[in-house]
């Protein structure tokens, strides 16, 4: 495999990692980081969904003890039982929505500027959310996510259809939405870890059967490289971002959203830099 190959993939999988469970769309950076650098696969769309399998892994990994647990538990706790029951029902709507309306999604916004775009609207999106919880316009009911009912999952899981939009942010969409429809900061967080499983999991698999054509024997270096570096940055981005969401909100998330996405939007309103370039 080409050395400099090798080095784009270890990027994109760090940045994967560090990305794909802040509120501030993994995807998007995908999208804008392999502009940057001209990467280029025929399976570019499997690889990237594939990638962010591997960074589901780390959340699998850092919650290992209580997956376990469920499993284990499932015929006869309580608590078992209402977490898979609400991933389930949390997960439904955007395995729907996805299947019908992605293929669409994929060719009309897959691209830097409307990412970008939605950086911005989203990080704006956040302030006003933070605001309005700052003045306590919304009663904090669920504490845990123990306490969460199925109705409560299903809000989350309708707001997790927003992030079919790229630049949205599958995490931003949920914890945002967990916050507005009464979870804590920290129950929001945490069921945006394990919704993300089968979710990211059957975007995966999804995805690898729409590009099982495109999809090369000798491609399995850079996946394996990127997949990689996105499970070690993910683990570090998930211990980092439960023990932040302890003593802070997440205005910087959106500040830093509304930054990136306007300098996108500013370079390319200049054409100081030429976004739309898809060449290889």
């Amino acid at each position: 495999m080409d050395v400099l190959l090798a080095i784009k993939a270890a990027i994109l999988g760090i940045v994967e990692g560090l990305t794909e469970f802040l509120p501030i769309s993994s995807t998007g950076h995908l999208i804008v980081a392999e502009d940057l650098i001209r990467f280029r696969l025929q399976s570019l769309e499997a690889f990237t969904i594939a990638i962010q399998a591997a960074a589901i892994l780390a959340v699998c990994w850092e919650f290992r003890e209580r997956l376990w647990r469920t499993a284990v538990d499932l015929g006869h706790d309580t608590k078992a039982r209402n977490l898979t029951r609400n991933v389930l029902v949390a997960f439904v709507p955007a395995a729907v929505v996805g299947v019908l309306f992605k293929p669409m999604i994929e060719v009309v916004l897959f691209h830097p500027i409307p990412v970008a775009t939605a950086w911005v609207v989203g990080g704006l999106i956040i302030l006003v959310v933070e605001r309005a919880h700052e003045r306590r316009s919304y009663v904090e009911r669920v504490a845990t996510i123990d306490d969460l009912r199925w109705q409560d999952a299903l809000k989350v899981g309708l707001a997790q259809c927003a992030a079919l939009i790229p630049g949205t942010s599958r995490s931003g969409a949920t914890i945002i939405g967990g916050l507005i429809f009464g979870l804590s900061r920290r129950a929001a967080t945490e069921f945006s870890f394990f919704l993300a499983i089968p979710t990211m999991f059957g975007a995966t698999a999804y995805s690898l059967y729409k590009a099982r054509d495109k999809l090369r024997l000798e491609d399995a270096g850079v996946y394996a490289i990127s997949s990689l570096f996105a499970f070690i940055s993910a683990l570090i981005a998930v211990r980092w971002l439960l023990r932040y969401i302890a003593t802070h909100d997440f205005r910087a998330f959106a500040w830093y959203r509304i930054a990136f996405g306007g300098v996108i939007v500013l370079t390319a309103a200049f054409g100081w830099v030429d976004w739309s370039n898809k060449g290889d």
